[in-house]
């Protein structure tokens, strides 16, 4: 199978991703942007795809080997996970923060997402942390901490324009996935929903918990009715919960992500903002 080489770093010079590119001994190099370039005709190896993505990393350069022939039109469904991938924060951590409590649920989060404690359990040992916070407080941290990810408006309108559907799933809250579905104008999400009593938060879960293997679920479930005969899903994650999740997609981005995660997905993007994600298909 022959490949194309995806070179993109958001502070590198042309100059920068071109040394890069020699190593690789490309026939074609064609500038994609500023900081962008895909390079082709050379003799793909693991031992050069290695050699070329350490170099990279070590510069700031997301180095990605991508199949030659594979372009955004081929995507009917692009799913993505929401804290630390389609928005920059870890909403619960945020949420306590409010309570004087973000060190505790940090080291929780941290702990899950690294893949070292079960997300059920995580989720509610954290959540239980919350018990009295009022729910004004998650408007606070929607409307004064949440800000998306770099390029993630760039990326969803690129899939846009091809008619690929959107799918947000996340292991976090309702209150934020709705809010980014109507602003951003989402097609499908699945998210976890916080008790509420007399305007507080209980501490505790309302009905089934969200977890990685209902995040993969509805992927799944999704893909089966919208990928026609030859439409393909791409999966963004950059946490253990994601997992399933990206195994279940044609192609899977970790963004950003552990290495638990960079280790078994099929590309990675450590530099970059989302948008880098168009470069890999165009």
């Amino acid at each position: 199978m022959s490949h194309k080489l995806i070179l993109q770093g958001p502070a590198a010079s042309l100059d920068a991703l071109r040394q890069i590119a020699s190593s690789a001994n490309a026939a074609a190099i064609t500038e994609l942007g500023a900081h962008a370039l895909r390079c082709t005709g050379f003799a793909f190896t693991p031992a050069l795809k290695a050699a070329v993505e350490e170099a990279a990393f070590a510069a700031g350069i997301d180095a990605t080997f991508v199949a030659e022939g594979l372009t955004l039109a081929d995507f009917s469904l692009v799913a993505m996970d929401m804290d630390s991938t389609l928005i920059t924060i870890e909403c619960i951590d945020e949420i306590a923060d409010l309570q004087g409590l973000k060190p505790q649920v940090a080291a929780i989060t941290e702990r899950a997402m690294r893949g070292e404690i079960d997300f059920p359990e995580s989720l509610r040992r954290r959540v239980a942390l919350l018990a009295g916070l009022p729910v004004s407080a998650l408007e606070e941290v929607y409307a004064e901490r949440l800000k998306l990810s770099p390029g993630a408006e760039r990326m969803l309108s690129g899939f846009a324009a091809i008619g690929a559907k959107t799918l947000l799933v996340s292991g976090g809250f309702d209150f934020f996935t709705g809010r980014l579905r109507e602003r951003l104008g989402l097609d499908h999400t699945i998210s976890n929903r916080l008790a509420v009593r007399d305007g507080r938060l209980t501490g505790e879960i309302e009905g089934p918990i969200v977890d990685a293997n209902v995040k993969a679920a509805k992927l799944q479930a999704l893909a089966a009715d919208l990928r026609g005969d030859d439409g393909l899903v791409v999966a963004i994650g950059d946490g253990a919960n994601d997992l399933p999740m990206l195994r279940a997609a044609d192609i899977s981005v970790a963004y950003h992500a552990k290495p638990v995660v960079r280790a078994e997905t099929v590309h990675a993007i450590d530099h970059c903002g989302l948008d880098a994600v168009l470069n890999l298909f165009t």
